[in-house]
């Protein structure tokens, strides 16, 4: 049984399309072992995207993931890392196969509606940026 976080991002809770995400991962054999809704200050952003530092795109992924509330939240089930990265599709939406979060809900490659563990370690990493221990049931 993994572990995984999944982020609905502004653009998304905006479009208020949260429990549409949301059934998708629960229909797809992923249960929500924890969730709650946030605001990221830029600071609190930019730690969390720390690894993207150096990239030319992080300034504005910060701005970005700070410019509204956010949904966080584990998921989990068998081969959970792969099975979200499967339900968001490409991150470009333009790529992203039909039928997939980011091809139905996302506007752009910045705002583009999910964000996802890309593998088991940054899940750990990931899930205890947002979440203590004791809100993981």
């Amino acid at each position: 049984m993994e572990q995984t976080l999944s982020i609905i991002k502004p653009d998304a809770v905006a479009k208020n399309v949260i429990g549409k995400i949301i059934d998708r991962f629960e229909s797809n054999g992923l249960r929500i072992a924890a969730m709650k809704k946030i605001k990221l200050t830029k600071e609190d952003a930019a730690k969390f995207y720390e690894v993207h530092k150096e990239r030319p795109f992080f300034n504005d992924l910060c701005e970005y993931m700070s410019s509204g509330p956010v949904v966080v939240m584990v998921l989990e089930g068998e081969n959970a890392v792969k099975k979200n990265r499967e339900l968001m599709g490409a991150t470009n939406p333009k790529e992203a196969a039909p039928g997939t979060i980011r091809a139905d809900f996302a506007e752009s490659i910045e705002a583009n509606a999910v964000h996802g563990s890309d593998s088991l370690e940054n899940a750990k990493k990931e899930i205890t940026f947002f979440f203590a221990g004791r809100e993981i049931l």
